[in-house]
């Protein structure tokens, strides 16, 4: 692929991605967090989910642990619907309620639990997305990664397809890495 052909993807995604934190933020450069909260949202919208998973009111974005996005995840997803569902946040202190999340955000603080919750969730149909250090080698789905100092992310394929999820092409050509491998937790 060439490489303005890469960067205008890139821009069109992370434009998307950024549209909201930004709009909702009302500030000319989004912190961190907001950005990592607009990338959840869009997430949604460029993963799809086996039909099993399709059932229920909402579409939640759920924090595991410590939160480090404050209102801003909720002032990004507020409002929204995401596949066709009323997107709501979730701060969960409990691995046994990520089952009912889309997308689970594993905090900074769960580090040391990590090979735990990577194996609970396998095959749960959950997106897990996390700014760990090595998530995606360890078996994480999507993680963020600063270059340059802005918000990119990694993505590992294997997991995502072994639960079921399919990731659109435009999310993986927008990565910074995507990589086939590992177990959960290693």
């Amino acid at each position: 692929m060439s490489g303005t052909h890469f960067r205008s993807i890139a821009l069109v995604l992370a434009s998307a991605a950024i549209s909201a934190a930004s709009l909702r933020a009302q500030q000319a450069n989004p912190t961190e967090y907001q950005v990592k909260a607009a990338y959840l949202y869009n997430f949604g919208r460029f993963v799809e989910w086996p039909p099993k998973v399709a059932a229920g009111e909402f579409f939640s974005v759920c924090v595991l642990g410590q939160d480090p996005f404050g209102v801003t995840l909720d002032k990004t997803i507020a409002g929204e619907d995401i596949n066709g569902k009323k997107a709501a946040v979730r701060r969960i202190a409990r691995l046994q309620d990520a089952a009912l999340c889309r997308i689970l955000f594993i905090s900074l603080a769960e580090e040391n639990h990590l090979k735990e919750i990577l194996a609970a969730l396998a095959g749960m149909s959950v997106l897990t997305v996390s700014d760990i250090p090595q998530f995606a080698q360890r078996g994480g789905m999507i993680q963020f990664v600063m270059r340059e100092n802005k918000v990119r992310f990694e993505v590992n394929l294997t997991t995502a397809e072994r639960d079921g999820l399919t990731m659109s092409s435009q999310l993986l050509k927008v990565a910074v890495n995507v990589r086939r491998s590992s177990q959960p937790g290693d």
